[in-house]
């Protein structure tokens, strides 16, 4: 019955429109697909990846809700630029004059359909009715728990931000009436207003149907913004590039990076670090303060719902690293940057 599901879901995933890109073969661009510099040829086979994760999901389920979670640990700087954890990847960043909104989902399923597909088990920490207005959207690719249509539309209804996405996106949103959008490919940039948006690598992938893998681009981004440096790692595998994001960009004042959705290690570690990984990325950055993201929200992987706080820090514990470096915070409660 399992099987049967597993399958159902491939096939629906299959025909539909997504994006596409064409421009010149670059080291991490085929002429036909995206790939992380070095490993142009595809190690693992998307569908049989996907079929055996939802089974190592189903096998391991979690409950249809949680409790809100207190963390009394998170530091509270002098105001300035404030930021806003909403929940899996979902951050609000204010600034004095630009307010960004990264990888939004509201949508109760991080899926094509609202009828099957990852269920959220928080609610968002703020609701959209109370978001501020929205200057600049930054999304990272286009897995549905990332680029939600539904609410990439909302948002564009209420307060038509300018969308940032990765090469071969804006396609995609346009054919849905969305104008506003740049596509960036990485280490290329933009300035708005008083804020400048650099898109930044990563290794992952991308997939929205069953005929799109690798067609359009991922990655991460830095904004530097009032004299900070803000690091956002979107998804993201360990690899080389933390390093050189260091050496090129610089030593982020303040970086998102993700803890969650790592388990099983062999379908899972070629596209998501686990939380000690995320420590070394925190490492690699030489990041001044860091935030565990991308966990607690939509199951999508087999590790339990908290167990990624757990194993964070555990990770911390194991590098010496202060929770006041490192740290997860409650959904909704806003905290300002040094």
């Amino acid at each position: 019955m399992r099987l049967c599901i597993c399958f159902l879901l491939v096939a629906l995933l299959s025909g539909c429109h997504t994006g596409s890109y064409h421009g010149p073969v670059s080291d991490h661009f085929d002429g036909k697909k995206f790939h992380y510099p070095g490993e142009e040829h595809e190690k693992v086979t998307p569908t049989y990846n996907l079929v055996s994760l939802l089974i190592a999901v189903l096998n391991h389920p979690w409950p249809k809700q949680v409790p809100e979670i207190q963390y009394s640990n998170s530091p509270n700087y002098p105001k300035d630029a404030k930021i806003t954890f909403i929940n899996h990847s979902t951050v609000l960043i204010q600034t004095n004059s630009v307010n960004f909104l990264i990888d939004p989902i509201y949508s109760y399923r991080a899926s094509p359909f609202q009828w099957i597909g990852p269920y959220r088990v928080r609610d968002p920490g703020v609701k959209f009715i109370d978001l501020p207005k929205i200057d600049v959207v930054l999304i990272s690719h286009n897995h549905y728990d990332h680029m939600d249509l539904p609410t990439i539309k909302y948002l564009n209804e209420v307060f038509h931000p300018l969308f940032i996405v990765p090469l071969g996106n804006r396609k995609f949103l346009q054919y849905y009436g969305i104008e506003n959008v740049i596509e960036l490919d990485w280490w290329q940039h933009i300035s708005y207003k008083q804020a400048k948006i650099i898109f930044l690598p990563a290794k992952h992938d991308t997939q929205r149907w069953l005929n799109d893998y690798n067609k359009t681009l991922w990655g991460s981004f830095g904004i530097e913004v009032e004299n900070k440096k803000i690091y956002f790692a979107g998804d993201s595998a360990y690899a080389n590039h933390f390093k050189n994001i260091r050496e090129r960009w610089g030593r982020p004042d303040f970086s998102f990076i993700p803890i969650g959705s790592y388990e099983p290690r062999d379908l899972l570690e070629h596209c998501h670090v686990d939380p000690t990984q995320a420590v070394k990325v925190h490492l690699d950055l030489e990041s001044k303060a860091s935030m565990g993201i991308h966990w607690g929200t939509f199951q999508l992987a087999s590790e339990g719902v908290d167990t990624p706080v757990m194993d964070l820090d555990r990770a911390r514990k194991k590098y010496n690293i202060p929770e006041s470096d490192f740290f997860v915070i409650q959904e909704g409660v806003p905290i300002y940057l040094p």
